[in-house]
């Protein structure tokens, strides 16, 4: 019966994405472990738990419909949330439609998601290819060729729509040029895959293997191979003011499609979700009281939220300046140069601070710190000239767009990869010098420090060399590249440390410990290294980085 089949199936699936909404977040790297759209989606979906759940055993389908479509709409947190919302609202319409309510076929089910795609391309004004969107639309042309297979039956048509819907999620970049460009997956749609797979397996109490077709193991490992980062367009910057946002009760007649033309003329990113009666809202406008005015007429609006983009930002930086001014009076005067660090364990911190930094940040590659974070932390260290070290790729954009936006201090970035980049940088510090100069010292200082990390994959990829690297793998990476891969941690850093002294030999070695290791084995570590490199000098110290078991340098 479909009812029993969604009442119990969505619970699992929603759990399942709600375990793995860190790894649908954690889309921006290659396998090692480091958006928020698995937690969007993960919100949503429970919303809709709690409203099913609510249902009396008696509920109908049309009953567990509604749920769905009311609970998914109130649930709906950013724009995964929103689109995933109206997938699951046309699916759960389309389902209500099948003739035999505890029979149904391969025709139902096809019937279902084309319901879902006109839903849910009806709701997105602009719809675009390479997205959550797109896995849909796939899913259903590939349930529209399956119901004419009078061979097949509804558990093997839905484990074949998971390998498609994985396949498809292989297939954005081609599709997305920024995505190609940067060899990457929309995480909403490998998101999507997740909870349908999830939905499936809960249902076929199968794996996913198929006879006739790949299996979804084999399509997963397509798009492993093609996730590296994540593109986050969640918010679109805009030329209007007001960010407005209400629910709406919509009398009869409501005509969803001119609200949405005229709303348009009013500013951008309009849109109009949900169903009769029950609407959500949102516009960006310079006039919200034109847009409520004009919403008032069809019905009643309420849990209204209008905020000015422009005085929060304002508001924002003005308040930041007031903290740090009333802080910089109590602290003193001001100081000449002053530094800011970011570092992921109390080990590295402590190293940096007595090394001379005034204000480290935490994150790394773990937890990137925002704009926001890096430039409370310059203005925190009250200074005339202030030197960033950013400590990792991923961070240099948010350290310079922080300087960029500091006012009170003339700012500049050293664009350190590591931490362990971040220590050497400091030792050539100059206290007397001019910020110049010590930008030119510290660049030139880490130019010849090169980096290694030890960590576990968290997922099936490939080595640089284009051998497989497994779930559970520990990895050596280099300089973004995966170069050593094997069982133990010791071994691999013992190997990484061995090809890049082959590649060009240093003279000093600076090993960081994680939180993940023990000091016996860490002390084991560094008496195997000097064992193996005895013509290294190695300097061993507790970083307490999180995921990280060892990283280390060489100089």
């Amino acid at each position: 019966m479909i009812s029993t089949v969604i009442r119990t199936c969505f619970p699992v699936a929603a759990k399942v994405v709600a375990d793995r909404a860190e790894e649908i977040n954690k889309l921006n790297v290659f396998p090692v472990p480091d958006g928020d759209t698995g937690t969007n989606m993960s919100l949503t979906l429970n919303t809709v738990v709690k409203e099913v759940e609510a249902l009396p055993a008696s509920a109908t389908i049309d009953d567990i419909a509604k749920a769905i479509t009311h609970g998914s709409l109130m649930g709906a947190r950013g724009n995964s949330g929103v689109i995933t919302s109206q997938i699951l609202r046309g699916i759960a319409e389309g389902l209500c439609d099948a003739k035999n309510q505890d029979h149904p076929t391969p025709g139902d089910i096809a019937h279902a998601w084309r319901r879902g795609v006109k839903v849910a391309f009806k709701a997105v004004r602009k719809p675009v290819e390479g997205t959550i969107l797109t896995v849909l639309r796939d899913v259903s042309a590939k349930a529209d060729q399956l119901e004419k297979r009078r061979d097949l039956t509804c558990h093997e048509m839905l484990d074949a729509l998971v390998v498609e819907a994985y396949e498809s999620v292989a297939r954005t970049p081609e599709l997305l040029p920024v995505l190609k460009e940067n060899g990457v997956v929309d995480s909403g749609a490998f998101g999507f895959a997740t909870f349908l797979e999830a939905f499936v397996n809960a249902a076929t109490g199968k794996a996913g293997e198929l006879t006739d077709f790949k299996t979804t193991v084999d399509a997963k490992a397509d798009v492993s191979a093609k996730v590296q980062i994540e593109l986050n367009d969640d918010w679109e910057g805009s030329e209007f003011r007001y960010c407005n946002e209400f629910l709406f009760k919509a009398e009869k007649d409501f005509d969803v499609d001119a609200s949405l033309a005229y709303l348009a003329t009013l500013g951008d990113c309009e849109l109009i979700v949900g169903a009769y009666p029950d609407f959500k809202v949102h516009v960006h406008s310079n006039e919200p009281n034109r847009v409520l005015e004009y919403m008032l007429q069809f019905g009643q609006v309420y849990e209204v939220f209008i905020h000015n983009m422009d005085m929060e930002s304002h508001d924002r930086t003005a308040k930041i300046a007031a903290d740090q001014a009333g802080e910089a009076e109590k602290d003193g005067p001001r100081k000449a140069l002053g530094f800011v660090a970011v570092a992921a364990g109390s080990g590295e911190e402590e190293i940096l601070r007595s090394l001379g930094v005034d204000v480290v940040v935490s994150g790394g590659q773990t937890m990137n710190p925002s704009t926001a974070d890096i430039l409370t932390a310059i203005e925190e260290v009250n200074a005339e000239n202030v030197i960033v070290l950013p400590g990792n790729g991923n961070i240099r954009m948010a350290a310079e767009a922080a300087a960029s936006a500091c006012e009170g201090s003339k700012v500049a970035v050293v664009p350190t990869k590591t931490v362990l980049q971040g220590f050497s940088a400091m030792f050539v510090v100059d206290p007397e010098g001019t910020l110049e100069d010590n930008v030119e010292a510290m660049t030139e200082a880490i130019a010849d420090v090169r980096g290694g990390e030890v960590t576990t994959a968290v997922r099936d990829s490939q080595a640089a060399d284009g051998s497989p690297i497994h779930a559970g793998d520990v990895m050596g990476i280099q300089d973004d590249s995966i170069d050593v891969v094997g069982s133990s941690v010791e071994q691999v850093t013992l190997d990484l440390i061995a090809k890049m002294q082959d590649e060009e030999e240093g003279d000093s070695l600076t090993i960081l410990a994680g939180q993940d290791m023990d000091d016996e084995a860490f002390e084991a570590l560094v008496a195997a290294i000097e064992e193996a490199q005895p013509d290294l000098e190695v300097d061993p110290h507790r970083g307490e980085q999180p995921l990280y078991p060892v990283i280390f340098s060489i100089e």
